[in-house]
């Protein structure tokens, strides 16, 4: 069985996701680490700014090797466990801001999500997962047995962003209506809800519930 779950930054995917896999006993799936790797190898590979040749996202994109392992032992439950970019762990690296920033631009380059969703359903074509992203239910596996659109209030969304990152709400909510403008308006697998996914808002919920309403709607299946 497959579980997908989409939404915009700072909605909660990721966490609810991890929660999710854990409490059916199902593999995590963190499709947007996928174009982060990209967008480190992109920026590596530009000296610290997004190459401009064309092409060059899309062929580092299909050239890439991105493996997940499960966490250390002794680690929280929380974990995610870690990245591997083409063999070298980062998992850290990935979640700097200047990679978060490069990812949105990255995600909106054809050859490069082409790319990924490729290798998104090499990997979802066994067993059961719990995958998340921004277009998982509407293009990487629009067959999946459930579907969740995960949204919140924006400035709610801006507030745990901030809280992660450490950084101030007013930059990361101006810094987040880019990103939500560029995800949604994308010509290539834009962020939208799947006609058939339940629209869950996280404002003002935890994970727990979250995580509960989610698990009835997988029960009933």
């Amino acid at each position: 069985m497959l579980i997908a779950i989409d939404g915009p930054a700072g909605a909660g995917k990721s966490t609810v996701a991890r929660a999710l896999a854990r409490e059916l006993g199902f593999t995590y799936l963190d499709s947007g680490a996928m174009y982060r790797c990209v967008a480190l190898a992109a920026l590596d590979l530009g000296g610290g700014a997004l190459p401009e040749r064309p092409g060059v996202l899309g062929e580092l994109a299909r050239a890439a090797t991105i493996d997940f392992t499960d966490a250390p032992s002794g680690t929280s439950a929380g974990a995610s466990g870690r990245v591997l970019l083409n063999g070298r762990e980062v998992t850290e690296e990935i979640r700097a801001p200047e990679v978060s920033e490069a990812a949105s631009v990255v995600a909106a380059d054809p050859g490069v999500r082409e790319a990924l969703v490729a290798k998104q359903r090499e990997l979802i074509v066994r067993g059961d997962w719990v995958a998340e992203g921004r277009d998982i239910g509407t293009v990487v596996a629009p067959d999946a047995a459930v579907k969740v659109f995960l949204t919140a209030d924006a400035r709610e969304r801006a507030r745990r962003r901030a809280a992660e990152l450490g950084a101030d709400v007013e930059t990361v909510l101006a810094e987040q209506a880019m990103r939500d403008e560029r995800d949604s308006s994308r010509e290539h697998s834009p962020l939208q809800a799947a006609p058939d996914a339940v629209t869950l808002d996280t404002s003002g919920l935890g994970v727990d519930e979250v995580v509960r309403r989610i698990a009835e709607l997988v029960a009933e299946r």
